[in-house]
């Protein structure tokens, strides 16, 4: 028989889906992780028992408020509807199962770690390879230098030091902040703190998006080293990579950045002549002219300028409604992407195949 590398592996039928929740799915790893800690990793605790699961069900159907006295009990239940997808959510005031027969009063999310989420989709406005649920390599640099500077941030301002980093498997990259402090903030500590690190507000407007100076005319330390980390990045992301401004539409949106307006005008000029010129030109052009400029005082707003203009491109963009409510839910694993149900079942063939003469061979 052929190996199943060779057949053509419906990831969303039943048969492959309980195949990888009963071979692959790490749910003893999950159980030992949301116990916290060795000293609880072989038995439950409330951080395992009031914790939600919710499914999504091949036909769509979706429920949630399940909960689990092990991993066990926890694999026994999944393997029955097999669904498409399950997300994890806050550990309750009880066993989320019980929800029906407890007084609504009593019943709330008392404690969860404090996630961060970053989608791709609110860097629309400014990739140049792809958009909407696409994503590649190249745009993927946009989530490589958000991780730098959010997790820099974090861990110099709020001094939390065990953060999760997990690929939110479709477009995007979530932070689980696993601190016991972090573990035990409220809804309003929690927005607090996100609103404290957003300085993208609606990511997917057009236009001026960073406005962080608040009556200063310099930027606040923690963004001075976001805007160092950036720099670092900023020619090989947004110059040569996505050429941000290598067409007309990119380069106006970054000469509405610019505050001096007989300068953007120049730009404009030069530039409309020669409009899909390369964006590190164009960045070359804009330079020269600044430098140029024999005004102290307009040299210096420009300079303020292109800080703004490095965090509008380059700093993260985060999706604040994740962040806000601790009774939000964050996908555990979706079997249909990366990698794929169809993906690890071949490698486990291959592997079985590779074995099965009885020769051992040293890696």
């Amino acid at each position: 028989m052929a190996p199943s590398s060779d057949i053509d592996i419906n990831p969303a039928s039943e048969e492959v889906l309980l195949t990888f929740y009963r071979r692959l799915y790490p749910f003893k790893q999950l159980f030992k992780w949301l116990n916290r800690g060795p000293e609880r990793a072989e038995k439950e605790s409330r951080l395992f028992l009031y914790r939600e699961f919710a499914f999504t069900l091949r036909n769509d159907a979706y429920l949630c408020y399940n909960s689990y006295l092990s991993d066990f009990e926890m694999k026994k239940h999944v393997c029955l509807p097999t669904p498409s997808r399950f997300e994890i959510g806050p550990v309750y005031s009880t066993q989320p199962k019980d929800k029906k027969t407890v007084c609504p009063t009593h019943f709330r999310a008392e404690k969860r770690e404090v996630v961060f989420d970053i989608d791709m989709t609110d860097y629309d406005p400014i990739r140049t390879c792809c958009s909407e649920a696409d994503i590649c390599k190249r745009c993927w640099g946009f989530i490589a230098i958000a991780v730098e500077v959010l997790d820099t941030a974090i861990r110099a301002q709020f001094e939390y030091t065990k953060l999760l980093w997990v690929y939110s498997g479709r477009r995007g990259i979530h932070l689980w902040i696993l601190d016991k402090e972090a573990f035990e903030l409220n809804d309003n500590q929690w927005k607090a703190m996100v609103e404290y690190l957003t300085v993208i507000k609606n990511g997917k407007e057009p236009g001026k998006r960073v406005n962080v100076r608040f009556g200063m005319k310099d930027l606040p330390p923690p963004l001075k080293d976001a805007c160092q980390a950036i720099n670092q990045t900023f020619d090989d992301l947004i110059l040569q990579d996505q050429d941000c401004f290598g067409s007309q539409e990119g380069y106006e949106t970054l000469l509405s950045l610019i505050p001096d307006a007989k300068l953007a005008s120049r730009l404009h000029e030069k530039w409309s002549q020669k409009p899909n010129s390369p964006s590190y030109i164009k960045w070359d052009e804009m330079r020269t002219e600044i430098l140029a400029l024999k005004d102290k005082h307009a040299r210096q707003n420009m300079r303020y300028a292109m800080e703004d203009i490095l965090l509008q491109y380059a700093y993260p963009r985060l999706d604040a409604e994740v962040s806000k409510h601790r009774n939000h839910l964050l996908k555990a694993f979706d079997p249909a992407t990366v990698p794929t149900v169809g993906q690890l079942l071949a490698e486990l063939d291959t592997a079985g195949s590779d074995t099965s003469g009885g020769e051992h061979r040293d890696g």
